[in-house]
């Protein structure tokens, strides 16, 4: 696979740099270059220690040219299950990693809410200067995702002005073949600029789709981002997710995963704090069963003093479902004054279930107030008896109990319409109704 992959980018790197220009065309050879130089990374890796790339690389993925468009065939009644229910919202639409225009609603109007491949043309500078500014060293698939990606969306939000109405971006995958796909998103936000953005990757068939996915928020001075991932794919699918958030002065980002199904689901989420009284949330819930497999790598960089970061990761794993969360936060030395705090807590739900987890703290300075934990346990014997002597039959108790847990991850989800689908979502996967009445 990596050798299609290369073969690939060397067919079309003249074409690549056409439509990006040299500055970025530079960047993407040395990606590249990158990407060959380390390969795939394994379990001997720290950072993947516990999650193996293995079948995916020996999957004989179809690896389409970045520049082909094939035919879907989806109509709006395929999809209509998957948007927000009664929203007024914009919507960016792309099927096995190609735009889909008259499934989509987009706009120019006071701020961009469109595509990447739109925005080479109309806004190259800017990309030129976000599109990855730098070139990480062990990251081999962020490396390979910026030699070839050219699709996905891109939000430009000017100072002082606030998106109104939410953002729905969707990557649905099709087709009976196994398909690889290489997408990346783009966020520019300026001085005082709002958005709420809400993303998705589903495959609408059970063919074992690969997505190597990226997304860069560059968030200006008193900005705020609200972005929430709603990971629930099929069970063959693998989603490789790496989010990259660049932070001013007074700024909020709020980043909330839930990862909810798929084969194997990856979520790498960096943050760098580098102006004064910038604040980072990052929250996630993750429900799994049978052997589906999920991880969360987190790193917050607190590089000034007074900036604050919360980090809460809830796990709910059942059958033989394992779980991996590795997150880290780093204070400089002259980061004075930081809030930071990290906990991640799970539940297993059966036996054979397992979750490997590991909070860090590094700190150099020394006037901080920092925390950060985990658990991992069972559910409540004398909790779930409560219930249960109430009246409540055992599997909605169980319900009730597991939600409460759950909470936490929850809590940061304002947009009522997107909190109705991820209670339906859950409902699902707990057997039950979390209906108003619940």
């Amino acid at each position: 696979m990596k050798d299609a992959l290369s073969a690939l980018f060397t067919l079309h790197e003249d074409a690549l740099a056409r439509e990006s220009g040299e500055g970025i065309a530079a960047r993407r050879r040395a990606a590249m270059e990158a990407f060959e130089k380390t390969g795939f990374p394994t379990k001997k890796w720290e950072s993947w220690k516990y999650t193996s790339l293995k079948n995916a690389v020996n999957t004989p993925f179809v690896i389409r040219s970045p520049f082909e468009a094939a035919a879907h065939g989806l109509e709006f009644k395929d999809i209509q299950a998957y948007f927000l229910d009664e929203v007024d919202a914009y919507r960016l639409v792309f099927v096995n990693g190609v735009y889909s225009s008259w499934l989509s609603s987009s706009t120019h109007q006071g701020y961009d809410v469109c595509t990447l491949g739109s925005a080479w043309q109309k806004n190259r500078p800017l990309l030129s200067a976000q599109f990855c500014p730098e070139l990480p060293s062990d990251e081999p698939l962020y490396n390979l995702n910026t030699a070839l990606a050219r699709e996905g969306a891109f939000v430009h939000v000017p100072k002082n002005t606030t998106v109104e109405k939410p953002i729905q971006v969707f990557y649905f995958t099709t087709g009976d073949a196994p398909l690889a796909s290489q997408v990346r998103n783009i966020i520019v936000m300026e001085s005082g600029a709002r958005a709420e953005i809400i993303e998705r990757h589903q495959a609408l068939s059970t063919a074992a789709h690969w997505t190597n996915a990226v997304t860069e928020i560059v968030a200006g001075p008193n900005s705020q981002v609200r972005y929430t991932k709603l990971q629930n794919d099929e069970e063959t699918a693998t989603l490789i997710d790496h989010t990259r958030v660049v932070q001013s002065a007074d700024s909020e980002v709020i980043v909330n995963t839930f990862s909810l199904g798929g084969k194997m689901t990856r979520n790498d989420l960096q943050f760098q704090l580098l102006g004064n009284n910038a604040t980072a949330h990052l929250h996630g819930l993750t429900l799994i069963h049978g052997t589906q497999h999920v991880d969360h790598k987190t790193r917050v960089d607190h590089a000034v003093p007074h900036c604050t970061s919360e980090e809460v990761y809830k796990g709910l794993f059942d059958g033989q479902s394992h779980g991996v969360f590795n997150g880290q936060i780093n204070v400089r030395p002259h980061a004075q004054k930081t809030l930071a705090y990290q906990h991640n807590d799970n539940l297993l739900l059966d036996d054979r279930a397992t979750v490997d987890t590991k909070p860090q703290l590094e700190i150099f300075a020394d006037d901080v107030k920092c925390s950060h934990g985990c658990t991992v346990g069972q559910l409540d014997e004398e909790n779930l008896f409560y219930l249960r002597a109430r009246g409540i039959p055992e599997k909605e108790a169980r319900a009730l109990l597991m939600l409460a847990f759950a909470n936490d991850a929850l809590s940061h989800v304002h947009l009522p319409a997107l909190e109705r689908k991820l209670l339906e979502l859950i409902g699902r996967k707990l057997g039950v109704d979390l209906g108003a009445d619940f």
